[in-house]
């Protein structure tokens, strides 16, 4: 299987993921997208469990790229959370979920390597916005009580929690009330 091939493997496999969940696609259904036969899949991913781990590594690498992309073009703490809200919202205005968000309700049925991946996708994103919440909040472009850990730890949850509800509801304007209360709760009193 070429590359080309693989990677568009790893396309449908999100696709799939984010729509359906991990139990809820086979190999057979991305071989018969794409064309080719199930054991074709076998030569880059012999195991559902790989497939899995190259996904979340691909899309945690991604992800990566668009954080330091937004601290690259945006100097201010609360640009860059509007910013980190919208990488999310893009994936809820596609019918999907976060792969990981998705990957994470699922993590009873996972094979250990695919969880670890997915805990580190969490771990880059709570460290990325604890450095931005710490840099906002010493240049006075934000205001929250407590540590800045607690607050990336309750914004994170609550932008995942937010893409379930939205989708369950086919609602996207909850996700954006919900995140957009959030961000309201940062700003500081000259802000408003």
């Amino acid at each position: 299987m070429s590359a080309i091939t693989a990677d568009k493997v790893l396309d449908i496999a999100q696709r799939l993921v984010q729509t359906r969940g991990y139990n809820g696609f086979s190999y057979r259904d991305i071989a018969e997208e794409i064309g080719i036969k199930s054991a074709s899949i076998h030569y880059h991913f012999p195991s559902k469990a790989d497939l899995g781990v190259a996904l979340v590594s691909r899309y945690r690498e991604a992800f990566a790229e668009e954080l330091q992309d937004i601290l690259t073009r945006n100097a201010e703490a609360p640009k860059r959370l509007k910013c980190f809200v919208a990488l999310f919202r893009a994936t809820l205005r596609d019918d999907r979920l976060c792969l990981c968000g998705m990957l994470g309700a699922e993590m009873g049925g996972l094979p250990a390597p695919v969880n670890n991946e997915v805990s580190g996708f969490f771990i880059l994103c709570e460290a990325w916005l604890i450095d931005v919440l710490k840099q906002g909040r010493k240049a006075e472009e934000i205001a929250f009580r407590g540590n800045p850990q607690a607050v990336a730890d309750q914004f994170l949850s609550l932008l995942e929690g937010a893409m379930v509800v939205a989708r369950a509801m086919n609602d996207t304007d909850r996700f954006d009330r919900a995140a957009n209360a959030f961000l309201r709760v940062l700003r500081t009193p000259d802000q408003d």
